[in-house]
C-alpha cells in the first residue's frame, strides 16, 4: 500500500481499513488478514504501557515501537503517530521528529488539531513527508475536553471543523481521521474532501475505519468506548490458558512424557 493507492480507495469508492499495531507479532497477523494500513498508534500509553492517558509517550518510545513494526510490515502503509509536544512547540520539531519517524521505517506520520497545527503540516508536506491529519476527539487534548467525549455536536464547533478539515487538505495532508463525531458531521466532512476519512466513533459515511488493535481483540476491557466493537475475547481465552497451565503445573500434569526429554 503507498500513498497514491491509499488515496485511489475513495475515487473507487472501496473502503479502507486501518488498525493499529505495536509489535512484529502481531504486524504480521495483521497483514495476513489482508488489512493494508497499520497505525503505530500514541494509544500505547494506554494498552501498552498501561498509563491513564498517551500525554507521557515519548518520541523514543513511538521510534521503538515504529521500528518493530516497520521491519515487520511487508506489504502495509506504515504510519507513525507523533506524540505530544514532538511537533507542538515548532515545525523545526515536527521536521526533526516526523524525519525520525520515517529513517525508523514508517511511510508517514499523523499529528492531531487543526488550525494550530497547519503551518507544521505544511512544512512537513512541503518537503515530501507525507501526513495524515486527526480531528474530532483529539487523545492528547484530552484535559481540555475535560475527559475523553464526543466533539462537534454545536453548530460553531461544527463549522470549526469542517474548516479544519479543509485547511489540512489544502496544506497537504493526505488523510483525515475523524474520532468521536456525529456521523452527519462526519459525513460532511467526508463529501467535502477529495482525500480520504478515516473514522473511528465518526460513524459509517467516513472512506475508511481504524480501531485498536487491543480493543477489538478484546484484550483490553478497562474502558471500552461506546465505537469499539469487540470481534473476539482473547483477554477471557488468555486467562483461561494461564489458570490451566498453572493447575496442571501444581497438580504435576505438566510437563507430561509428551513434553519431555530422554
Amino acid at each position: 500500500m503507498t500513498i497514491p493507492e491509499f488515496q485511489r480507495h475513495k475515487l473507487d469508492k472501496k473502503k479502507l481499513i486501518v488498525v493499529t499495531a505495536y509489535d512484529a507479532l502481531f504486524t504480521r497477523i495483521v497483514e495476513q488478514a489482508g488489512i493494508e494500513a497499520i497505525l503505530v498508534g500514541d494509544s500505547l500509553g494506554v494498552v501498552v504501557q498501561g498509563q491513564a492517558d498517551t500525554l507521557s509517550v515519548t518520541m523514543d518510545d513511538m521510534l521503538y515501537h515504529a521500528k518493530l513494526v516497520a521491519g515487520a510490515a511487508q506489504r502495509a502503509l506504515v504510519i507513525g503517530d507523533m506524540p505530544f509536544m514532538s511537533y507542538q512547540a515548532s515545525s523545526e520539531d515536527a521536521l526533526r521528529n516526523a524525519g525520525r519517524f520515517l529513517q525508523a521505517g514508517a511511510h508517514a506520520v499523523k499529528v492531531e488539531g487543526g488550525v494550530a497545527v497547519i503551518d507544521r503540516v505544511a512544512a512537513m508536506t512541503s518537503i515530501g513527508i507525507p501526513v495524515m491529519g486527526h480531528l474530532g476527539m483529539t487523545p492528547q487534548s484530552v484535559h481540555r475536553y475535560g475527559g475523553y467525549k464526543v466533539q462537534g455536536r454545536e453548530s460553531d464547533r461544527a463549522a470549526a471543523l469542517l474548516k479544519d478539515a479543509t485547511d489540512l487538505e489544502a496544506a497537504g495532508a493526505f488523510a483525515l481521521v475523524l474520532e468521536a463525531i456525529p456521523a452527519e458531521l462526519a459525513k460532511r466532512v467526508t463529501e467535502q474532501l477529495t482525500i480520504p476519512t478515516i473514522g473511528i466513533g465518526a460513524g459509517p459515511h467516513c472512506d475508511g475505519q481504524v480501531l485498536v488493535l487491543y480493543d477489538l481483540l478484546g484484550l483490553f476491557d478497562d474502558f471500552v468506548p461506546k465505537f469499539v466493537k469487540p470481534y473476539a475475547h482473547l483477554k477471557s481465552d488468555a486467562l483461561q490458558a494461564l489458570r490451566r497451565y498453572k493447575e496442571e503445573v501444581e497438580s504435576g500434569a505438566f510437563p507430561s512424557e509428551s513434553e519431555s526429554y530422554h
